[in-house]
């Protein structure tokens, strides 16, 4: 028998089971997958977001009547393991008993690390009170050698989950920035290495 003719000796339901175990492997090999980014994405979200911010920049400008602070020039902010650097951020805040730091809005080679760890973006909110962190335009995560690149990023500090898809959500509080992707997500992961 030539391998040329060995699937004509398929009978239907041996070729109903085959194409059966084909799509079962492929769903599986999928799910894999995605559970892949979703491990790859969740580390960040494992983090300390009551903890205190503190920051730092070239030039700070506090704009009381609005409740917000511009900081601009090599802008730094950490709270706990939390790193973030951008060209400029927009800190909004309210004023009740004590400041409460509700928002902070990044832009310019937005960069947000923890551990090993790295998102990267164009923009980026840090939504306090919901306690999301979403990031848009030519997103990057990385975790040690595996990433996921897309249009935007949403990690959950409550949760820990996070998604990344292709589009950057025009139109959104991240500054509606276009994708210069094309719309899907691509990624990369390490695999075991073959022990003999």
């Amino acid at each position: 028998m030539t391998p040329q003719s060995a699937p004509a000796l398929l009978d239907k339901t041996s070729l109903q089971r085959a194409l059966r175990n084909a799509a079962l492997g492929f769903a599986i090999s999928a799910a894999v997958i995605a559970g892949a980014q979703q491990l790859g994405a969740q580390a960040i979200g494992a983090h300390n977001s009551d903890a205190p911010v503190n920051f730092g920049a070239d030039h700070i400008e506090l704009q009381d009547k609005q409740k917000r602070v511009v900081l601009t020039g090599n802008v730094d902010i950490v709270q706990d393991e939390l790193h973030l650097t951008a060209a400029r951020t927009t800190l909004a805040y309210t004023d009740a008993a004590k400041l409460t730091l509700n928002r902070i809005d990044a832009a310019g080679g937005v960069v947000v690390t923890r551990a090993n760890e790295r998102a990267s973006g164009d923009v980026a909110v840090y939504d306090f009170d919901r306690r999301i962190i979403t990031m848009a335009g030519n997103v990057a995560l990385r975790r040690g050698k595996d990433t996921l690149n897309g249009g935007r990023l949403v990690i959950d500090l409550t949760t820990g989950q996070s998604s990344v898809d292709g589009r950057s959500g025009g139109g959104s509080a991240a500054g509606g920035v276009s994708s210069t992707a094309s719309g899907r997500v691509t990624g990369t992961f390490s695999v075991p290495k073959k022990t003999n």
